[in-house]
């Protein structure tokens, strides 16, 4: 018989990738079956950075980064997979309904059931999956989420990322924020977007000492930076500083490194009858696409 999820505390920060206890909100892991796993999370009623955005609701973000601090977790406890290794995103989406975000002035507990497929192994070891995901709160689906991974050894990593390895968000020209209320923000340390002089463009901007973004050493834009950079950039687009990004899909080509200027190029359609306008976002970085996903933003 299957135990219980557990929520009493969070699992170890190492199998997280987060330096920070207090950024860790993943608290157990069951193994139900070949590829089927149970992940328990807590939402803390409050945090400093992923919200909630507004009074009523959740931010839609501190699902995404529960999903992501759950593929690591899965990989390392139930695969082996080394923590030495490094963590590629190629795909990462997510839909998540209002009501499933609703704040009640306590933190909230959720369970992540999930399935993995397409394992890939290199040398009789895993180098990646996808990993689809249903959250439940209360029992009741609230959202599913997609993460499509891949790692590799620190050795092979290193030969990767060549010059950039050990690159530091230090080494980025830190451009002027947006005015943070045009994106629900209150300190300009959290705001990932910089006015450029074309309509419906954004140059992708951060502090490189941000707790939350940058919270352990990384040489390049982290996966997360990328797309609240383009929610922030959609919330521009649609003219709504409070929309919740209730959809995301996003694909990842390439790294956004921190020497160079990164374009958030968006392109927003009208309104639907459920208030939602989808955005279209494309990171471009040297000319070239990084990144381009789509976002369903409900307006407030």
């Amino acid at each position: 018989m299957t135990r219980e999820v557990d929520f009493q505390q969070t699992v170890p920060r190492s199998l997280v990738h987060r330096a920070a206890v207090s950024e860790v909100f993943v608290t157990d892991l069951n193994v139900l079956g070949e590829g089927r796993f149970e992940v328990g999370a807590q939402w803390p009623r409050r945090h400093g950075f992923f919200g909630p955005r507004t009074p009523e609701f959740h931010d839609p973000m501190l699902y995404a980064e529960t999903v992501r601090q759950a593929v690591p977790l899965i990989a390392h406890r139930a695969y082996g997979v080394p923590l030495s290794h490094s963590f590629l995103s190629d795909h990462k989406a997510y839909t998540v309904g209002e009501t499933g975000l609703a704040t009640l002035g306590r933190p909230v507990d959720v369970v992540l059931r999930v399935a993995a497929h397409e394992v890939e192994y290199r040398g009789g070891k895993v180098g990646g999956m996808r990993l689809d995901f249903e959250c439940f709160r209360d029992d009741r689906l609230i959202g599913t989420a997609t993460e499509r991974w891949r790692c590799v050894a620190s050795a092979v990593y290193r030969r990767v990322r060549g010059d950039h390895f050990a690159a530091t968000p230090f080494q980025a020209t830190i451009l002027p924020p947006v005015n943070p209320a045009a994106v629900g923000r209150e300190r300009a340390e959290d705001v990932l977007v910089s006015a450029t002089a074309t309509d419906g463009t954004w140059s992708l901007r951060f502090d490189p000492d941000h707790a939350v973004l940058f919270d352990h050493p990384v040489d390049h834009v982290p996966g997360m930076a990328l797309i609240e950079g383009a929610r922030q950039a959609a919330l521009l687009a649609v003219g709504d500083p409070y929309a919740l990004p209730v959809r995301a899909d996003f694909e990842f080509g390439t790294y956004v490194e921190f020497d160079s200027e990164c374009l958030l190029v968006t392109d927003a359609g009208a309104a639907d009858p459920d208030r939602t306008r989808t955005v279209r976002v494309e990171l471009r970085q040297r000319d070239a696409t990084a990144a381009r996903g789509t976002l369903e933003m409900r307006l407030s």
